[in-house]
């Protein structure tokens, strides 16, 4: 099978691997939707690698034995590869669990785990069926594309009486407007990038701040009366925008952190004097599933607003170096053109 690999700073291309092979629970998938995420972030670096990606949709071509899917089923592979019997993995709650991608979690053929691929390995039970009328594309945004805001909008209950708040306008931030606005929830968005911003207020964001401008927090707060927002998403990995949402989110409010922040220092004291409530979260639980899907199935219009390049992956350099100018919302690679 082709895979897509980096050689080195900005040089990118695909090499071969042998095809995976089935067994246990483990099955077979096809992979015909790759979208991508956060690893353009290692193109200008230094170093090798050949194994990118944990989003995709695809169809299952071969198991090992009965179990939740069957060949030729179209699915959705969800992300990570956790134990599956742990108390986290037994309540849904999968992408939490603190054996994740430990062996024997794991495929024993190496390299049949990542995305950037035109086969993957996965257990059968993280597979996710894909309604007729759905395409792959669209199916695979039920990943990283609207899967972490989606379960940020179910821990702060959004609905059509909030006002949120998010920071970061990659394509975690811009399917959070998506997941809001179709929770009926009025949107302000945080984002410098001008193609970026714009492309929010194509998918539902009543109003965009830049983060750069040194009234930031007053601006969010005259947007809101002087009340502040209801509900916050910290999407940008930014430090700044934590302090950012704390500014700016009323007493009683939520926080929800997305983003990959590293290391932050924020004023705890407003913290416990507003009385907000912080989420840190990743994927949805596997109960929120089929919400999920369904949502999918109701907002394609804005997911093809959303999608805005797919390449073949044999562009992958193309692709990453798109990712790296920020003038695109989710990229998405076909594996097989």
């Amino acid at each position: 099978m082709k895979v897509a690999a980096k050689f080195g700073p900005e040089s990118a291309g695909l090499i071969d691997k042998p095809d995976p092979v089935a067994k246990g629970e483990f099955v077979v998938v096809k992979i015909h939707s790759a979208p991508m995420c956060t690893e353009y972030k290692s193109f200008k670096n230094e170093g090798e690698s050949d194994s990118f990606g944990h989003e995709a949709a695809g169809e299952v071509v071969e198991i090992a034995q009965e179990g939740t899917v069957k060949v030729g089923d179209r699915v959705v592979v969800m992300p990570h590869y956790p134990c599956g019997k742990c108390s986290l993995c037994l309540t849904g709650e999968y992408a939490h669990c603190q054996n994740d991608n430990q062996p024997p979690n794991v495929p024993e053929q190496t390299g049949m785990t990542a995305t950037y691929a035109q086969y993957i390995l996965k257990y059968d039970w993280q597979l996710v069926p894909i309604p007729e009328g759905v395409s792959y594309h669209h199916a695979g945004m039920a990943c990283c594309g609207l899967g972490s805001t989606s379960n940020a909008m179910r821990l702060m209950n959004v609905n059509a009486f909030d006002t949120v708040l998010i920071t970061g306008m990659g394509p975690v931030g811009l399917g959070g407007v998506i997941n809001a606005v179709y929770r009926d929830a009025h949107v302000i968005v945080v984002e410098s990038h001008p193609y970026r911003a714009a492309l929010a207020k194509k998918l539902g964001a009543a109003a965009v701040v830049n983060p750069q401008d040194a009234d930031a927090a007053d601006q969010i707060r005259d947007l809101t009366d002087g009340r502040g927002v209801d509900k916050g998403v910290e999407c940008s990995g930014a430090s700044a925008a934590v302090q950012l949402l704390i500014d700016a989110t009323r007493s009683k409010g939520h926080i929800s952190l997305i983003g990959g922040i590293r290391e932050v220092t924020i004023q705890a004291g407003n913290i416990i004097n507003k009385g907000l409530t912080l989420h840190g979260t990743q994927h949805y639980n596997l109960a929120d599933t089929p919400a999920m899907i369904r949502m999918i199935t109701q907002v394609k219009e804005q997911l093809d607003t959303f999608i805005t390049h797919t390449f073949p992956m044999s562009s992958i350099q193309e692709a990453w170096a798109l990712q790296c100018t920020n003038n695109c919302g989710k990229v998405v690679l076909d594996p097989w053109a």
